[in-house]
């Protein structure tokens, strides 16, 4: 039984931070791609970060140099650390296991993600 389970969004103050994780279970967490998404009201889904089996990380042009993906695969959970918060930067962020690899943002029927956790800034 496949499962991510996100954690740790709230509220922030802009100039904040806030750390997000996910803990997956039911397939070979350590195999996968693994990426953020965000998804805010009126707005397209947006891929935030992602890193893959051999650590690389990608990061969307939005949270370059704020943000940083990272992974513990001895415990299955994916993490999002999030500082200098922006208002922008609110909505639902998700994770997700990228089945056809990192080689973009392309989250598709075929993956696995996540409920999702709120992040709002103010």
């Amino acid at each position: 039984h496949v499962q991510l389970v996100e954690s740790g969004g709230g509220s922030a103050q802009t100039g904040g931070s806030l750390r997000l994780s996910c803990v997956v279970s039911g397939f070979s967490y350590n195999l996968y791609c693994m990426a953020w998404f965000r998804q805010a009201p009126g707005k397209e889904r947006e891929g935030v970060a992602r890193i893959d089996d051999d650590l690389t990380t990608t990061y969307g042009d939005s949270v370059k140099g704020r943000f940083a993906i990272s992974r513990d695969n001895s415990k299955n959970t994916l993490y999002l650390q999030m500082n200098s918060l922006k208002p922008e930067d609110t909505g639902s962020y998700v994770c997700v296991a990228l089945r056809e690899g990192c080689g973009g943002f392309n989250w598709n029927g075929d993956d696995f993600w996540g409920q999702g956790t709120q992040v709002t800034v103010s």
